[in-house]
């Protein structure tokens, strides 16, 4: 009888992260389809041209000490970034949650 209580979770818990994946597939997935012809850019130009349209004599406070050689650099870094970051939040994750299991 046990088993089955247990076979009924993991049923439902799986239910709830294949819900959970769908949805977020969704939400990438609906700007790209609903948007057509969209640019998407980043912020930091967007910021820039719009400072300069309120203050045209607007000087910056400070440049990057870094330029990236290419675009394709600068999407590498930005990628490993993201990973280490996904990695550092993973390992937090798993150690607080293994640290309260008894081996």
């Amino acid at each position: 009888m046990a088993n089955s209580g247990v076979e009924q979770t993991k049923r439902s818990t799986l239910k709830i992260n294949l819900l959970l994946l769908l949805l977020v597939v969704a939400i990438t997935v609906a700007p790209l389809i609903l948007i057509k012809d969209a640019e998407f850019g980043g912020a930091d130009g967007l910021a820039e041209e719009e400072i300069m349209t309120i203050q045209e004599d607007y000087e910056p406070w400070f440049s990057p000490f870094f330029e990236p050689a290419s675009g394709e650099i600068e999407s590498l870094l930005f990628a490993l970034q993201a990973g280490l970051g996904a990695g550092v939040i993973g390992f937090g994750l798993g150690y607080y949650k293994g640290r309260n299991k008894t081996v």
